[in-house]
C-alpha cells in the first residue's frame, strides 16, 4: 500500500477529507519519531509498540573486496506486534 492509497483508505474509513486524513497520519508518524528520539516507547493496545534499539559499533566486511570496514554504532526503530495482532494474522495457530 502506498502513502496515497493509505491516505485514501483512512479518509474513506473515517469519513473525513483526504487533507484531514493526511495531516492526521502525518502527525501520528511525527509523534512516533519524536518519541523514539527521546527514547520513549509508543504502544497501541491490540496493535503493537514502536521502540528503539541500540546497535553497537562493529567491524564489517566490504563484499566486493573483503576488506574490513568499521560500521559505527546506530539506533534502529523496532516494531513489536501485540499478541492480539499476531492471533488476528494467524487464526489457525493455537
Amino acid at each position: 500500500m502506498t502513502k496515497a492509497e493509505l491516505i485514501d483508505a483512512v479518509a474513506q474509513k473515517a469519513g473525513v477529507s483526504k487533507a484531514d486524513a493526511e495531516r492526521t497520519v502525518g502527525a501520528f508518524f511525527e509523534l512516533v519519531v519524536a518519541s523514539a528520539k527521546k527514547g520513549d516507547k509508543v504502544a497501541w493496545p491490540g496493535f503493537g509498540s514502536f521502540s528503539t534499539s541500540k546497535r553497537k559499533a562493529r567491524t564489517g566486511r566490504n563484499p566486493q573486496t573483503g576488506a574490513p570496514v568499521q560500521v559505527p554504532a546506530s539506533t534502529a526503530m523496532k516494531f513489536t506486534s501485540s499478541s492480539t495482532l499476531k492471533s488476528e494474522l494467524n487464526p489457525n495457530r493455537k
